[in-house]
């Protein structure tokens, strides 16, 4: 196993286990409440996309999203990932959702999944990227996906200075390792997905309202962050030049058949 893989590994058992002593509750719940618009974007377009399929949650973490794309309707999840400790969070998530029968969790490397060729209608991507290597990435999901599936993702972004440097700091106090921040998506990994997928679609969220993100909690915070995401949403966000600047992306990308 290469080097990154190893550190990246050992940072999310380490994360998991603390999170295991803490018991905290928020590791348990599903998706949504710190980049509501984003999340809640991604949750209006899986049903559309899943009901009835058999899905991949690629580098699945705690969990959250294989139980969301569960309750929209797939009719498989198998979710995959080299840390064991979070796949015990995962499990135990599941196992109080009693979603036990309908999704499976393995031990396994994203870059190199013990997965058949186009074994699965989706592959969704719950902010994995960063702790990747890109190309190696695209192309394992590319390879498991069917012709004509699509791979849906939401994911960070890396050009935002703002959102960089406490991206700096985080690896400093030691939540973050250089690997994924060095390894943040950009919009170059989106040139890139091309030699795979056709996009389909991409949505940008979260800039103005990023700025204000440390002070959501104050009196009337979340109303105003809301505001500033609608503004984000209605009109910065619609200008090209500053999209690479967004907190967030959300895509739907889709693997070629033979004709196309």
């Amino acid at each position: 196993m290469e080097d990154y893989k190893k550190i990246e590994t050992e940072h999310y058992d380490k994360s998991a286990r603390q999170s295991l002593a803490r018991k905290s509750s928020d590791i348990l719940s599903v998706v949504g409440a710190e980049t509501a618009q984003s999340y809640k974007y991604l949750c209006r377009i899986l049903p559309q996309f899943v009901g009835g399929k058999k899905v991949l949650d690629y580098g699945c973490g705690y969990g959250m999203h294989a139980v969301e794309i569960t309750r929209d309707g797939a009719q498989e999840v198998i979710g995959v990932d080299l840390s064991t400790e979070s796949l015990k969070i995962a499990r135990e998530l599941i196992e109080r959702e009693r979603l036990g029968g309908k999704i499976k969790l393995l031990t396994m490397d994203c870059e190199a999944l013990d997965i058949a060729d186009n074994s699965f209608d989706i592959v969704f991507d719950g902010g994995t990227f960063s702790c990747l290597n890109p190309e190696k990435a695209l192309e394992e999901m590319a390879r498991v996906l069917k012709p004509g599936g699509f791979l849906i993702g939401i994911e960070t972004l890396g050009h935002n200075p703002i959102a960089n440097l406490n991206r700096r700091l985080n690896r400093k106090r030691g939540k973050r390792t250089e690997w994924t921040v060095s390894h943040i998506m950009k919009m170059k990994d989106i040139e890139l997905a091309k030699r795979f997928f056709g996009i389909q679609k991409t949505m940008f969220f979260h800039l103005t309202s990023l700025v204000f993100y440390p002070f959501r909690n104050l009196p009337v915070g979340k109303q105003i962050h809301n505001a500033l995401d609608a503004l984000d949403n209605r009109f910065f966000l619609k200008i090209p030049f500053l999209k690479r600047f967004a907190f967030k992306i959300v895509f739907v990308f889709e693997k070629p058949t033979a004709n196309s």
